[in-house]
């Protein structure tokens, strides 16, 4: 589901003060990364991720990589550094 405006707004003001909680080096995207990705964004919905790989064109393609394996959505690149947002599944309560 596309976000409107506002709330891409909304998201954008609370993910200033993050620090990003997943880095991407020149190891590229391992296991390990894609794990620890999937677990911040179960946790936190909105996370900061570092991607400190060679140029441009090489950030993107990973960046676009870890955008189809977690289904989450962008909702700030500068840089280096993307804001990214998957909303929480929701769970069903149960009655006792």
């Amino acid at each position: 589901m596309p976000l409107k405006e506002f709330q891409r707004k909304s998201l954008r003001r609370r993910g200033h003060n993050l620090k990003p909680i997943v880095a991407v080096s020149t190891g590229g995207l391992t296991d390990g990364v894609l794990t620890e990705l999937e677990s911040a964004l179960k946790h936190h919905e909105l996370i900061k991720i570092k991607i400190r790989t060679g140029n441009r064109e090489c950030r993107n393609t990973v960046l676009q990589e870890i955008l189809e394996h977690s289904k989450a959505i962008i909702i700030q690149k500068i840089g280096n550094v993307a804001l990214l947002y998957r909303a929480a599944e929701t769970k069903e309560i149960r009655s006792p």
